[in-house]
């Protein structure tokens, strides 16, 4: 049998889609992506905030950075630690090394930029009651609010009048 022949036809039709401006079509686009020149736009926030500020890190990296607190050679390195050989007998030699900032909360240097959560301690054995202040001064003739008793100064036998008028029993 003979092999089939190829048609010469062109089976896509004109105009040819072939690069990026023709190939999905002509597109325009709907918005820019920036309404402001880059040299403007990095003079505001929050480009110009992060740009300013620095790091830890970062300005520990600058030529004018000075820690009194850091160690100057490994002597000073190994002097500073915590490490007491009285009480720590026969520790590994990378646990002679720790710093007092792996062990310490009061080493006094800044580690990180975050602020240092203050817990506050629990009442007295956990008492659930709170000392509190009356936040309107309520006048001391007033009865209102005032606890009722059958404790009263009695004139008559029998009944006796309230203070705003009423009668009770004692």
């Amino acid at each position: 049998m003979a092999a089939k022949l190829q048609s010469s036809r062109d089976p896509y039709p004109f105009p040819k889609l072939q690069n990026d401006g023709d190939f999905v079509g002509s597109g325009v686009n709907q918005k820019y992506p920036y309404s402001e020149p880059t040299h403007i736009a990095q003079r505001q926030d929050p480009w110009n905030r992060l740009n300013t500020k620095c790091t830890l890190a970062s300005s520990r990296r600058e030529i004018y950075h000075n820690d009194p607190q850091a160690p100057n050679d490994s002597l000073d390195f190994v002097l500073k630690s915590q490490y007491d050989h009285h009480d720590q007998f026969l520790n590994a030699k990378n646990e002679t090394l720790y710093q007092p900032e792996t062990y310490t909360e009061s080493h006094g240097r800044v580690l990180k930029n975050r602020v240092k959560e203050v817990i506050i301690p629990p009442p007295v054995m956990a008492h659930p009651l709170e000392v509190t202040a009356q936040k309107k001064r309520e006048s001391i003739h007033s009865i209102k609010n005032a606890i009722e008793s059958h404790h009263t100064q009695t004139t008559n036998r029998g009944y006796s009048r309230k203070p705003d008028g009423g009668f009770f029993s004692s």
